[in-house]
């Protein structure tokens, strides 16, 4: 796990040792444990080391061939390296090193870099360099764990692990891309390619960029398919995915440095812990958990560290918690947003937390993400769609519960967006399922399967995007078995029947019903069902039989009660660098209406909050003082 940077001049000339020494030192953080360079005419690859596999100095990048043609840098952990390794071996390649950096490289020379890239089991972005044929090849892994950003100007292309590496080279300027920030302000998500900073792009999942004296082209090795079921009965179901999970584990446990795994009070962790700790004796376990003192509702619920700590009693780890209290986003906003840079989903700060603990114990951590996108993890949001059984119908119905912030006249006064704003949004909603196969939208199954495709290309992308940058702000890494090469196929053709047990009690029950529930969370039940079954023998039975719920923070309360005083600061004070691109008007009401309790708007309070600390640190200057220092 490592950062990688580097530079491109397209006209030949050749590429400035400063700057990229100083694109990739802006990554210190991603790789504490070596640094390295390479300069080759218009090409220039920085790259920072943290150190997982082969601790020898002789696996560090960039790595060269024999031959000295092909320069690789790279970023992440390829799990199924050893077997690549030999038939790698097989066809003559003589290793020097212990390392999945030399497969990828070997791999890479030997079958080419397409063959390679359809071959990969693990997360990986690495750009490698053609002297002979002066032709570069950025990749990212199939879904898209590890970052690659892009940033082109005339005759340059730029490419770094984050945004901040551009930020060292002296011709970048921060310029808020208005087009992405209404974006966000609609799902609390970016969906297309571009983000907050102008001119700055991602590379995405299960892509290679290639670029020569020709131009520049693209190449999508895979995608998600979740459109032909297979015929299979649900006891062989149960037996293949504990046959997988137990694979996926035990291959992401290779380290030569200690690994840990997070642990929440849910099944996905818990069944990640179970499979993990005979292999890893005295298993370090982590949560997070949160002062509930002056919490009420809903949220009182949101503290999971009891059922944590029933995990960790039953498979005896060596467990570690964090308790987050309301003051604690104050000190922790900074740090998010300046390590987070490409704002995606809710409150983060949790995470942020967590893994800094983490990182003082381990080097690399198991996380769950992926099990609820795979699985069918939130069957009340499959059910807003089942009665529309059209492709048209359908889409205006995902769409309305995917605004998660504003609605298009909201956003008229936010940012007074033009009358076409809903059709743009919409297009940019719709626009996910393009390569979405041949879903045919004639059943509720049918809607399953686009749901689950729909949330894996854009919800699962933005967990990894936070996973990635808070875990890397501390050198952690983090690994996610649920997005095991393997296990993804299977649960792709998994029929979701077999994935929602109550598929025929969710279409009988009452709509009003559910309306008035809001989220109607206690009117479901069976989300997951074949993992459940999988894992009922691993598992305590008081956490299989837990309600499901997501990682939160009591954020509607804490603005309400302890952070009122923070969010006025920040929001409605004479200093607001958001209101450039934001209505004070409708900033000051939504902060008032959800003090008054008429409205919970904390979703939308966290992303004004995020995006006022993200105009104070990237346009303003006001970079947050290192982990550990005191303002």
């Amino acid at each position: 796990m490592c950062g990688l940077a580097g530079l491109l001049n397209l006209d030949g000339t050749p590429a400035d040792a400063s700057v990229v020494e100083a694109m990739r030192d802006a990554l210190a953080h991603r790789g504490p444990d070596g640094v390295g360079l390479h300069l080759d005419g218009p090409v220039g690859l920085g790259h920072r080391r943290l150190s997982i596999i082969d601790l020898r100095t002789i696996a560090s990048q960039p790595m060269h061939s024999p031959d000295g043609r092909w320069t690789i840098a790279y970023n992440g952990e390829l799990y199924n390296f050893r077997e690549l390794r030999r038939e790698l071996e097989h066809e003559g390649w003589s290793f020097r090193t212990r390392s999945d950096t030399e497969v990828l490289l070997a791999g890479a020379v030997i079958w080419g870099v397409s063959t390679l890239a359809r071959r990969m089991d693990g997360m990986a972005a690495f750009a490698l360099w053609d002297k002979q044929e002066q032709r570069l090849f950025l990749v990212r892994d199939r879904f898209g764990v590890k970052p690659l950003y892009l940033w082109r100007t005339a005759g340059r292309l730029a490419f770094a692990s984050e945004i901040k590496a551009f930020m060292a080279h002296p011709d970048f300027r921060v310029r808020v891309n208005q087009a992405a920030l209404r974006e966000y302000f609609t799902f609390q998500n970016v969906f297309r390619l571009h983000t907050l900073f102008e001119d700055v792009e991602h590379l995405p999942p299960a892509t290679i960029l290639i670029v020569d004296r020709e131009g520049e082209r693209r190449e999508t090795y895979w995608d998600y398919e979740f459109s032909r079921p297979r015929d299979i009965d649900e006891r062989e179901a149960v037996e293949e995915i504990e046959r997988l999970m137990g694979a996926a584990v035990e291959r992401q446990l290779v380290a030569d440095v200690p690994v840990g795994a997070y642990l929440s009070g849910g099944m996905d962790s818990g069944t990640l812990v179970a499979l993990a700790s005979p292999h890893v004796p005295r298993m370090q376990t982590f949560t997070a958990g949160f002062e509930m003192s002056r919490v009420d509702g809903l949220e009182a619920h949101f503290d999971e560290r009891r059922a944590a700590e029933l995990m960790a009693y039953s498979y005896k780890t060596e467990h570690y918690e964090q308790v987050i209290n309301a003051g604690d986003i104050r000190w922790s906003l900074p740090r998010v947003v300046w390590h987070l840079e490409d704002l995606r989903l809710g409150m983060s700060y949790p995470n942020y937390y967590i893994a800094r603990l983490a990182s003082k114990f381990v080097k690399v951590c198991l996380s769950g993400a992926g099990g609820d996108e795979l699985f069918g993890g939130y069957p009340w949001r499959y059910y807003r769609v089942f009665r529309s059984l059209n492709r048209d119908d359908y889409l205006k119905s995902y769409y309305g519960f995917w605004q998660r912030l504003t609605s298009a006249d909201e956003r008229r006064t936010m940012f007074g967006a033009s009358a076409d704003d809903e059709a743009e949004m919409f297009d940019v909603f719709s626009s996910v399922y393009g390569q979405a196969g041949d879903i045919p939208f004639e059943t509720p199954e049918d809607h399953i399967s686009a749901s689950l495709y729909f949330e894996c290309r854009t919800f699962l992308p933005g967990l990894l995007t936070v996973g990635d940058r808070l875990a890397m702000a501390s050198g952690l890494e983090e690994r996610f078995p649920f997005l095991d090469n393997e296990l993804v196929d299977f649960a792709m053709r998994l029929p979701a029947r077999h994935k929602l047990a109550d598929l025929e009690h969710m279409l009988g029950i009452d709509e009003d019903a559910v309306n008035k529930k809001l989220l109607a969370q206690d009117a479901f039940s069976g989300g997951k069902s074949c993992l459940r079954q999988a894992m009922a023998h691993v598992l305590p039975p008081e956490i299989m039989d837990r309600r499901k719920q997501g990682f939160s923070s009591p954020e509607a309360s804490w603005y309400r009660g302890e952070n009122a005083e923070y969010v006025r600061d920040m929001l409605l004070g004479p200093d607001l660098m958001s209101s450039a691109f934001i209505d004070r008007t409708f900033i000051r009401a939504r902060v008032e209406e959800h003090m008054s309790r008429r409205r919970n708007h904390r979703l939308l309070i966290w992303s004004l909050l995020s995006f006022e600390q993200w105009c104070r640190i990237f346009l303003g200057g006001d970079r947050p003082h290192p982990d550990g220092a005191r303002p």
